[in-house]
């Protein structure tokens, strides 16, 4: 079966636009990688400053193969192909606010905890 990365961000709310910005901008960048099934940016509705990043994967190795590759780039704010990367705590992507001098802009998540689960149950609508 699969399995989930989750990232966990902590995101005070001045910036979460900046945060869904930075993920708008680099939308796609991870479709095409081996092994990857979905992606998901959850916004917290109330109570919590915490946003999800759900990943899905085919395996274990195919999401250390996406970081160490592809994933590596984006996360720590380089360019791999000419497009701008953003990191997995919203760091950097298309906003280049901060950057007049070519460093990095400041990160919009305070926090970042990465989980990992295996998928042993699922359940899907039914096609008929």
């Amino acid at each position: 079966m699969s399995i989930v990365k989750i990232n966990v961000l902590t995101v005070p709310e001045e910036q979460r636009e900046t945060l869904e910005k930075r993920f708008a901008s680099r939308a796609g960048t991870v479709d095409g990688s081996d092994g990857f099934e979905w992606f998901e940016l959850l916004r917290p509705i109330e109570g919590t400053d915490t946003y999800l990043v759900y990943t899905r994967w085919r395996a274990e190795e195919d999401f250390q193969n996406w970081m160490s590759g592809m994933g590596q780039a984006a996360h720590r704010g380089g360019p791999q192909d000419g497009s701008p990367q953003g990191s997995r705590d919203g760091s950097q992507g298309g906003s280049q606010e901060g950057s007049a001098q070519g460093e990095r802009p400041k990160p919009a998540a305070t926090g970042a905890t990465l989980w990992t689960f295996e998928v042993v149950q699922q359940a899907g609508p039914k096609e008929g």
